[in-house]
């Protein structure tokens, strides 16, 4: 007879218990105490994955009814045959009693009670498996946790809640799925001369994946990416942490920024795009730019919620009477800015001044380019006039760290790898690894950062989407297929597609305005191989540049040359629903977002590891309406918004519609 100890939870829990099954107590451990421990799991909701895995397994221990089922294979007790002083009837009856604490009226006079040798061993097996379940509770497996160096003193607590002084550092690969991190890993090894085992430093700390899908379709954009992460909900493409509904909803910015939390905006593209906005502003549309960037320096239904902006988009922030202004109105938003207390900052000289955070006074406001910062492969030879994203995220959270050291509350800071997203779009793979060999430098910082620095925290690093459909392979001709791809060409680029079309144009609207075609060619072929090192451009490629046809853009054409060389595939200039990885810190502070996960999961971490309450905000913004309509006049009309925002769009026959020649190449990202 085989006995099985079955638990069953007398009451629905919450939080995400099978993340750390019980049953991973080691099997050998049981079978020597004789039988097998079993625990019956309920569909754990959602909700309730704020909790952490010790306080998960001491609810659900504590709630336990204690039921003994019987199976009819391997006894507890020794075998016993049969003899002449004992029955099968009575092993029978004396095991029932043993293991259901019951008597059955005794049938005849030979009949007696369990030995209290038995009693014993069940209960010695009883109490060590119990042991077993609270050490299996409390000791998890070190391979669920393998970066516990990096892990804080923060404990979430009973309730479900963290609990102690702590900072958040939530970073952002926009546009960076997992073929990126395969094709930079391997550029790395091939231009550093390392072994095929040699992984980035995100690779160390990938613990799972997200799912991307947007309420409006399966393939989201960064607007309802990032509301997903800012405001734990899902919404359409183009919203700015609005919901379908076209009501706002409060983001983990605006809730830490009223719970006490310094908070911070690093990116290396405009401030005012897309994934910078969802924590700091509202907008029906994300080209809403203008207005983004008044809600950011504090015209805001909450005032000002951002202690520290750092990144590009300056031609928004000046009023259209000045020189480099890209406004729509006369509306000067640096002004506004240092009415409500930020000090401004506009270039390198600035930025350096700051000395690495340790003289930096907040709230402060950093724009370090018109529109973007360049591509990190054009940056590196234009250092003196941008700061690089490490030299951002380690300037940041020092000075954010400054900023709180005397403080009961931490910081949140939202740091974005943007361009990897650009690079994307314009399927350049030059550009591509090295926006991601940046970004894993960033992330490096922030370790490094979290190491050292007395307050606990966790980084936790994603992707909103991932861009260009990228495939670490191509197929150039019919016959069988090569199965390689180049990363010495790579190698060899200097600069990116963008920085090149950008000179094309500058040549060709300037000196070359009026010289003759031979003269153009040999200018574009010593570009190319000043820029890419490609000495064997086509004539047919060469027309493409010099007397592009519409959609198809200079610098597409520059990208698509350098891909075709080294064998990179695409199969768009827009995003792709391909689920994306999650990397943390530790995945002892870290543990909800083990596994695969919904985006929103990512922005219920973010609210959950911080205690706040995001509902409370959004309710705050809702109280907003006003006018006739009831409409939220401060997040702009919805004028653009011609297409569903919630629920799947259906084929309307555009393939017949659309010219084979149009790719579509030159639409905006």
């Amino acid at each position: 007879m085989k006995q099985f100890l079955s638990l069953h939870s007398s009451v629905v829990r919450k939080g995400r218990c099978s993340s750390y099954p019980l049953h991973s107590t080691p099997y050998h451990v049981t079978r020597l105490l004789g039988f097998r421990v079993h625990v019956s799991q309920h569909n754990l909701p959602k909700e309730g994955r704020n909790r952490s895995y010790r306080a998960c397994i001491s609810s659900l221990f504590s709630g336990f009814d204690f039921t003994l089922a019987m199976a009819r294979e391997e006894s507890l007790l020794p075998p016993r045959l049969s003899s002449d002083d004992g029955s099968s009837i009575r092993n029978e009856e004396e095991d029932y009693a043993l293991l259901t604490g019951e008597r059955t009226p005794p049938q005849d006079k030979q009949r007696v009670w369990p030995s209290w040798r038995e009693i014993g061993v069940f209960s010695w097996a009883l109490i060590a498996t119990i042991l077993v379940i609270v050490l299996a509770a409390i000791y998890p497996h070190k391979s669920a946790e393998p970066h516990d160096h990096y892990s804080s003193n923060t404990t979430w607590g009973p309730g479900g809640k963290p609990t102690g002084k702590r900072n958040l550092i939530f970073m952002v690969s926009d546009g960076m799925g997992p073929t990126s991190l395969s094709l930079t890993r391997g550029f790395r090894q091939y231009t550093h001369d390392l072994p095929f085992d040699d992984i980035l430093v995100l690779d160390k700390h990938h613990i799972g994946t997200s799912r991307t899908r947007s309420s409006s379709s399966l393939v989201t954009d960064s607007a309802a990416g990032a509301t997903a992460f800012s405001c734990g909900r899902k919404s359409y493409n183009s919203a700015i942490s609005v919901l379908p509904d076209h009501s706002p909803c409060g983001t983990v910015l605006e809730a830490a920024a009223l719970a006490g939390y310094k908070t911070g905006l690093v990116v290396t593209t405009r401030l005012t795009d897309a994934t910078p906005a969802c924590f700091a502003s509202h907008a029906n549309l994300r080209n809403y730019e203008d207005l983004i960037a008044a809600q950011e320096v504090g015209e805001h239904p909450l005032g000002r919620v951002v202690d520290l902006l750092l990144g590009g988009g300056r031609c928004h922030f000046l009023p259209n009477s000045q020189a480099g202004s890209c406004r729509g109105d006369d509306h000067d938003l640096v002004k506004v800015a240092a009415q409500n207390g930020f000090g401004y900052i506009d270039d390198r000289a600035g930025f350096d001044s700051l000395k690495g955070g340790d003289n930096a006074t907040l709230p402060l406001l950093g724009l370090f380019a018109s529109g973007d910062i360049p591509f990190e492969i054009d940056r590196r030879t234009q250092n003196e006039t941008y700061p690089s994203l490490e030299e951002m995220t380690r300037t940041a959270l020092k000075a954010l760290s400054k900023a709180t050291e005397d403080s009961e509350q931490g910081f949140f800071v939202m740091i974005e790898g943007s361009r990897i997203d650009h690079a994307g779009h314009g399927n350049d793979p030059a550009a591509q690894v090295h926006e991601v060999l940046a970004y894993d430098k960033a992330f490096s910082a922030a370790l490094e950062f979290l190491e050292n620095d007395s307050t606990p925290g966790v980084i936790v690093s994603t992707s909103d989407h991932e861009t260009g459909g990228l495939s670490a392979a191509r197929q150039l001709h019919k016959t069988y297929p090569d199965y390689l791809w180049l990363p010495s060409v790579l190698d060899n680029a200097s600069h990116s597609a963008e920085y090149l079309a950008a000179q094309l144009k500058e040549y060709l609207s300037g000196p070359g305005k009026d010289a003759k075609d031979s003269a153009k060619r040999s200018w574009v072929r010593q570009a190319l191989k000043d820029g890419l090192a490609i000495d064997d451009a086509t004539d047919h490629e060469l027309d493409a540049l010099l007397h592009p046809v519409p959609d198809v853009t200079a610098a597409y054409v520059f990208a698509d040359m350098i891909s075709r060389r080294a064998q990179v595939g695409w199969s768009t200039h827009g995003h792709s629903a391909v689920d994306v990885n999650i990397y943390a810190s530790s995945t002892k502070d870290a543990w909800p977002l083990v596994g695969n996960n919904e985006n929103t999961d990512v922005g219920d971490f973010l609210a959950d590891y911080l205690d706040l309450n995001v509902d409370n905000v959004t309710k705050l913004l809702q109280d907003t309406k006003s006018g006739i309509s009831q409409s939220y006049d401060w997040m702009g009309d919805r004028l653009g918004l011609n297409f569903h925002t919630d629920g799947l769009d259906t084929y309307h026959g555009d393939f017949r519609k659309r010219s084979a020649d149009d790719c579509g190449c030159g639409a905006a990202h």
